[in-house]
């Protein structure tokens, strides 16, 4: 785990948007194509502005959410809807973006629809991932009903329904085998409270009460991005 610490939020999030440009610049370079995935929530907003200035040809860029809740795109906690007003547009609004929900289909059965689509734009390039104080990441919870098959490294699903405690309503998650393959992984945290849940996270060292260590205990580095 490599810690950037930045004097302030705006450093922060123009640091990781130049850092996400130039990795997507090079996986461009070698293969044609890139896949960047992003967390939802407010937090990234920032750093989503910051991508749209950028100068890059997104045309070729798949963007894909590392979770989504199961709620229509018009939902006020629909996180495709906040990449739409915050990510997907200016520069970036030719960029390919894949979204989760699917009215007809009930949670249970996404992995079965969603998996095929999005085993072409793997392993992912670039993945930014949040950190809740409760220690998980993504959608991958503390228990959470099906923490341990979205943990497993051997699991053979792209993308995971989980409902958790205090979730009030389904999660789709894309599952820690394909967030720990990613070329580089970005954790973005703020504040004291979630600076504190990453330390007690690895005092803990247990993936089952810690879901985000099963992120940062990955062979390669991780680079943990932290602002007040």
């Amino acid at each position: 785990m490599e810690m950037h610490r930045y004097k302030d939020r705006a450093d922060q999030m123009s640091s990781l948007a130049g850092l996400t440009v130039a990795a997507l610049s090079a996986a461009l370079s070698e293969k044609g194509r890139a896949t960047l995935a992003v967390p939802g929530g407010t937090t990234p907003a920032p750093y989503f502005e910051a991508l749209t200035k950028s100068d890059l040809d997104w045309s070729r860029v798949t963007i894909l959410l590392t979770d989504e809740r199961f709620v229509p795109v018009t939902s006020d906690r629909s996180n495709a809807r906040l990449l739409n007003r915050h990510l997907l547009t200016g520069n970036v609004a030719g960029a390919q973006f894949i979204p989760y929900y699917r009215e007809d289909t009930t949670p249970d059965e996404l992995p079965d629809v969603l998996d095929p689509v999005l085993a072409p734009y793997l392993p992912l390039d670039f993945c930014v991932l949040g950190m809740g104080a409760d220690m998980h990441t993504a959608s991958i919870f503390p228990g959470a009903d099906r923490l341990s098959e979205a943990l497993s490294l051997d699991g053979k699903h792209i993308v995971l329904p989980m409902r958790a405690p205090g979730a009030p309503e389904p999660r789709l998650t894309l599952t820690a085998p394909v967030l720990r393959a990613a070329g580089e992984i970005h954790l973005l945290i703020t504040g004291p409270e979630k600076l504190a849940a990453l330390d007690m996270a690895q005092e803990i060292n247990d993936w089952q009460k810690a879901p985000v260590l099963a992120v940062l205990q990955r062979e390669h580095d991780v680079h943990v991005h932290y602002a007040d």
